[in-house]
């Protein structure tokens, strides 16, 4: 996707002083469904072309976390496969992680994005610079977003996020630059 779109100047001075992106799991990172075998064991399904994404933003200098109101081995073997350091697990209530997260990477509201899609994001979708919300994402994630993602969930949605901020901060084209030599 590029960045011209005369409606969209607003967003993208947002995305130009982020410094942090917070990603939920289910339903942003997974799309949202639950497998358990009989014992119980959780598998879920991440896109390869999402956590790419996530890894070239963080080579230009934006921090990744994740908040999570579930718990799950697989979501942390994900997370440290792709280097994210800032893992917050199990927490329903968000705002502790989100106000411990400002702190550790020192950071202020105005420079944090989030991608949601559920009520359980809103607390901190309302308190961030930019606050994204997933083609999928439920509709009063929608109303209160800044912007929607055209790709749903668990399909690229990271991807597209992690695109428009590289280009909104003039680096898309030097790390695409990368794949071209």
């Amino acid at each position: 996707m590029m960045i011209s779109n005369h409606d969209m100047q607003p967003i993208i001075d947002k995305a130009k002083k982020l410094k942090l992106l917070i990603l939920d799991v289910d339903g942003v990172l997974t799309d949202g469904k639950l497998f358990f075998d009989n014992e119980g064991n959780e598998y879920k399904s991440f896109h390869a072309r999402d956590g790419h994404g996530i890894k070239l933003l963080r080579q230009t200098g934006v921090e990744v976390a994740v908040i999570s109101g579930r718990k799950s081995n697989s979501v942390a073997l994900r997370m440290k496969s792709l280097g994210i350091e800032h893992v917050y697990q199990g927490h329903e209530d968000k705002r502790a992680a989100f106000n411990e997260l400002l702190s550790k990477v020192g950071v202020t509201p105005e420079q944090v994005a989030h991608v949601g899609d559920d009520l359980l994001d809103l607390p901190i979708m309302i308190r961030v610079g930019l606050a994204i919300a997933v083609k999928d994402a439920n509709f009063a994630v929608k109303e209160r977003a800044d912007w929607c993602t055209s790709e749903f969930g668990g399909n690229g949605a990271v991807r597209e996020v992690c695109d428009f901020i590289m280009q909104a901060q003039g680096h898309f084209d030097e790390v695409l630059s990368a794949y071209l030599k």
